[in-house]
């Protein structure tokens, strides 16, 4: 996937689950606040236990590809 189809796939995704103004305040949170994605991936799944995060992957998955 090139850069321009992420960012549209990425802004669409946003759009689509927060609306409009919500996106593009969350854009503009990132953009003005320093952002370590490495340390925000450590704790964003703390709460949900492995069997949790495991169904939660595969109805995921099997939502997209009912999507295709």
């Amino acid at each position: 996937m090139n850069e321009n189809v992420l960012q549209k796939s990425a802004m669409k995704c946003l759009i689509d689950n927060f609306g409009n103004v919500e996106a593009e305040r969350f854009i503009s949170l990132l953009i003005k606040e320093p952002f370590d994605y490495t340390k925000w991936q450590e704790t964003l799944y703390e709460d949900l236990s492995v069997e949790e995060l495991s169904k939660e992957a595969m109805e995921n998955r099997a939502a997209k590809k009912e999507q295709q």
